[in-house]
C-alpha cells in the first residue's frame, strides 16, 4: 500500500507517517517497505487520472508497504484509530489471500478441463466427416424407380 493511502486511512499526514517510519527504520527492511524508483513512480502516476500534470504535491517518490510493513506500522502508530484501521487492513489482506487461494483451485480445475478437451476437436472432425460420408453415400445410392400404378 502507498504511504499516502495509509496516512489517509490512519487520519495522519503523509509527512507524519513517513517521519514515524524513518525514526523506526530498523523495523522496516526491504521486504516490509520500499520506495518507488522513478520508473515505477511514473508508471504509478500514469494510472491516476488527474487534471493537473503536477506531481500531486509529491517531492519524493512514495513509500510502499507490504502486508508485513502495514502490520509493523501498528507498532509505531499507537492511537486507537490506527489500531482499528490496522486490524481492518489485516483482515482485508487475509480475505485477498483466501480469494487468491480459491482462484488457484478454480484455475487448476479449468486447466484440467482444457487438457481433457484437447484432442476432442480431431474426434469431432472425424465424426462430422463420417456423417458427411454417410450422407453422400446415401445420395449416390438413390435409385430412380418406375412409378407404381397403371
Amino acid at each position: 500500500m502507498i504511504d499516502r493511502d495509509l496516512a489517509e486511512l490512519y487520519c495522519v499526514d503523509t509527512r507524519t507517517l513517513n517521519q514515524a517510519v524513518r525514526r523506526n527504520i530498523l523495523r522496516f527492511p526491504e521486504d516490509f517497505m520500499f520506495q518507488l524508483n522513478n520508473e515505477e513512480f511514473q508508471n504509478w502516476m500514469s494510472q491516476i487520472v488527474i487534471s493537473k500534470k503536477e506531481l500531486m504535491g509529491l517531492r519524493k517518490n512514495p513509500l510502499v508497504f507490504t502486508e508485513q510493513g502495514v502490520a509493523m506500522l501498528s507498532g509505531i502508530l499507537k492511537s486507537s484509530h490506527a489500531i482499528n484501521v490496522n486490524m481492518a487492513i489485516m483482515r482485508a489482506f487475509v480475505m485477498i489471500r483466501e480469494y487468491l487461494e480459491s482462484s488457484k483451485e478454480l484455475s487448476l480445475k479449468i486447466r484440467e478441463l482444457e487438457k481433457s478437451i484437447i484432442g476432442q476437436d480431431e474426434k469431432i472432425k472425424l465424426i462430422l466427416q463420417a456423417i458427411k460420408d454417410l450422407i453422400t453415400k446415401n445420395e449416390d445410392k438413390k435409385v430412380t424407380r418406375r412409378p407404381i400404378g397403371y
